[in-house]
């Protein structure tokens, strides 16, 4: 398994790749190297330390990353190799077509800002991106995991991807025993946004809709839960994370790795991106019987029962992420009721156990296709 951020594996793939250990495989993790990667020797799975960038403005060290995953699949001769996230999708793809790897998935949990930002004119930096796709997602004896139907469309229309390799899972799954439903908490309502601080998480709206919202007879307090990431070009500042703290409308809580207590402890849900894969932030608020407001975009309207789970809104529109947060804050039943049907959506949609199953049979379906 190939996936650039350890931290990122052990938070979304960990137990796919206990669970194939489980079940019989020998499991390689392919990451950059990281604190995290010590996590991951300690579960027992086999690490190799893959040089990759983050901003990818290299050509020379982006062919690095492809070189060294094509020595690596020529060392270990696997099976299957599976890609996770955009440069492994695509440079674990290329590599393994390279190196004769009999199977290849492919796991497309979103497109990236390539793909979200406006389009002017010619895309340069799309169509390469589309060049790279269709080098990657070639492979014969290959399946493409999508979390959501539109970035299925967006690639199928590309020319990049088979319909017989299509494979649709929603998400990464949750722990149903980790994310447990239990009562709102007394007291003043609390909204929460926990994800990486990156200006298409929505994050500035998320501030915005606050501001407009401090005062409200409610009481209602909005928690921010993340850092900025310097390596994302997506990414806020520290100096306007500084201020956003100063300012004390938005709590800023930082990195915190107790996200299900911060969700017992909450009452709403907030993810205003523009477009995701299908997030897991939702996926454990869902698990964790909270009402949810997110926006009406690829992935963050699949992860929710519109109207039902949560509430839609338009992307970049802090009035009408205020209205909603603040509706859920002084309708309490209704936000309640919310709640009780995502926790009943996470058991129907996203239990980890039942994500886990259905990669072990895409695993043995290309193992088959090659006997």
């Amino acid at each position: 398994m190939v996936v650039n951020n350890p931290a990122f594996f052990l938070s979304h793939r960990l137990p796919v790749a206990l669970g194939a250990k489980a079940a019989g495989y020998d499991v390689h993790i392919a990451t950059m190297n990281g604190p995290a990667v010590a996590d991951i020797l300690r579960h027992g799975l086999a690490h190799h330390v893959i040089p990759m960038s983050r901003s990818g403005k290299n050509p020379v060290q982006e062919c690095r990353s492809i070189h060294a995953l094509w020595q690596l699949f020529r060392r270990l001769r696997p099976d299957v190799v599976h890609g996770v996230t955009i440069k492994p999708v695509l440079y674990g793809g290329i590599a393994a077509r390279l190196a004769g790897v009999p199977g290849y998935v492919a796991a497309i949990s979103g497109l990236g800002f390539i793909f979200t930002r406006p389009r002017k004119g010619v895309d340069v930096l799309r169509t390469a991106a589309a060049v790279l796709y269709r080098l990657a997602l070639g492979h014969r004896n290959s399946r493409v995991i999508f979390q959501n139907t539109n970035d299925r469309d967006v690639l199928r229309k590309l020319g990049v991807v088979r319909p017989e390799q299509v494979v649709m899972v929603r998400g990464s799954g949750v722990d149903l025993d980790k994310f447990r439903y239990v009562p709102e908490p007394d007291g003043a309502p609390v909204a929460i946004m926990a994800a990486r601080l990156l200006e298409d998480k929505g994050v500035r709206e998320y501030v915005e809709a606050a501001q407009l919202a401090a005062g409200d007879d409610s009481g209602l307090r909005w928690l921010l839960v993340g850092s900025p990431d310097p390596g994302n070009p997506a990414s806020i500042t520290q100096a306007q994370y500084d201020h956003w703290r100063k300012e004390g409308v938005v709590q800023c809580m930082g990195e915190r790795s107790d996200v299900e207590q911060l969700y017992a402890d909450a009452h709403i849900v907030v993810l205003p991106s523009y477009r995701e894969g299908l997030p897991k932030s939702l996926v454990e608020a869902a698990a964790a019987g909270r009402a949810v407001v997110t926006t009406d975009v690829p992935g963050c309207r699949d992860a929710i029962e519109p109207d039902v789970s949560g509430l839609l809104v338009p992307p970049r529109d802090a009035v009408a992420l205020a209205d909603a947060v603040l509706r859920l804050a002084q309708e309490a039943d209704l936000r309640r009721s919310m709640g009780a049907a995502g926790r009943r959506l996470a058991e129907r949609e996203f239990d980890v156990r039942r994500i886990v199953d259905h990669h072990l049979d895409i695993y043995e379906t290309l193992l088959e296709a090659r006997r």
